[in-house]
């Protein structure tokens, strides 16, 4: 019964189905805000459902000079990552599905692999388009991810853990320690803007410049699989974020579930107005925001977060 109840969590609520559902809302959100800030109206609530449907039933095109195997197993792959990484995050209060002592670091390692899954899908695609645009997420790659990896591990430092559960009930219990780390906060939002890839750090699939980007080859179940993917990815960030950062709860289940929407809509929402008030930025002009200005901060966050501790004797 207990192993039944475990994999139920996994693959319906909180798990798999739960995060699938939730990633397509998100979008459906994400783009609706994203055109009332612009003065349109947006799609219909079922429009992301009814996107995904139809590329599933669209005909599957792999180019002739296309790795075949990795061109269809990178999708599952990327997708699988996400999966894995949102069961160690808490949704239903203090409690993941599964949870250990450095957990943070194997959600951070997830995180990586859809990335490099793009990467790879545009390498492998042997298309120019899809080339440029895959050495370009690789390039913004090096760029976002040590200023992202310091802010989320930054926090860990007071709370002395590196379990994701552990930090989200420390900071529970010491809200006041959370004020401290805003700086890390705002690095990670930021950071979390490249990692997924919107504007103004979207020049991997410019449209304007390079059609699509890495998935420019892509069609069909894979392209959706791909999409899904991306969908999912901005759930688990802000899922994470919301975890770490935001671990307001009552103790009632219903209620904190109700408190999980809510924050991580909220950081949806900043995420979004940071795409609708900003331009493109060229890669060589991300590279050197994220090196200047993201990653001192975070550096700095974590030189305070081990004062702090010290000087409190944590």
């Amino acid at each position: 019964m207990g192993m039944l109840l475990g994999l139920g969590k996994i693959l319906i609520f909180p798990g798999f189905l739960f995060l699938t559902v939730y990633s397509l809302l998100f979008e459906y959100l994400d783009r609706k805000v994203y055109a009332r800030l612009q003065n349109r109206m947006g799609p219909p609530w079922y429009q992301p459902l009814a996107d995904f449907l139809k590329l599933i039933g669209k005909e599957v095109i792999i180019p002739a000079e296309a790795n075949k195997t990795m061109f269809q197993v990178l999708p599952v792959i990327s997708l699988s990552a996400v999966a894995a990484a949102f069961i160690y995050v808490p949704v239903l209060g203090k409690e993941a599905i599964a949870s250990f002592e450095g957990d943070l670091i194997v959600v951070l390692y997830f995180l990586t692999i859809p990335t490099m899954c793009l990467f790879l899908a545009g390498w492998y695609s042997r298309g120019v388009y899809a080339t440029v645009g895959s050495v370009r997420t690789l390039t913004q790659l090096f760029a976002y991810e040590v200023p992202l990896f310091m802010a989320l591990l930054a926090p860990a430092l007071i709370a002395k853990t590196w379990s994701v559960t552990g930090m989200t009930a420390f900071f529970a219990e010491h809200p006041l320690y959370i004020l401290i780390n805003i700086p890390a906060l705002f690095v990670a939002l930021v950071a979390a803007q490249g990692k997924l890839e919107r504007v103004p750090f979207d020049t991997p699939e410019a449209e304007t410049e390079i059609v699509a980007g890495p998935l420019v080859e892509y069609s069909g179940r894979l392209l959706a699989i791909f999409r899904i993917t991306i969908d999912c990815e901005l759930v688990m960030i802000a899922s994470l974020v919301s975890a770490i950062f935001l671990p307001f709860m009552t103790g009632n289940i219903a209620l904190d579930f109700v408190l999980y929407l809510v924050k991580t809509v909220a950081v949806l929402l900043f995420l979004a107005l940071m795409r609708s008030v900003m331009a493109r930025l060229r890669i060589e002009q991300m590279v050197n925001f994220c090196w200047k200005y993201l990653a001192p901060i975070a550096i700095l966050q974590i030189v305070i977060n081990l004062l702090v501790r010290g000087w409190l004797g944590l």
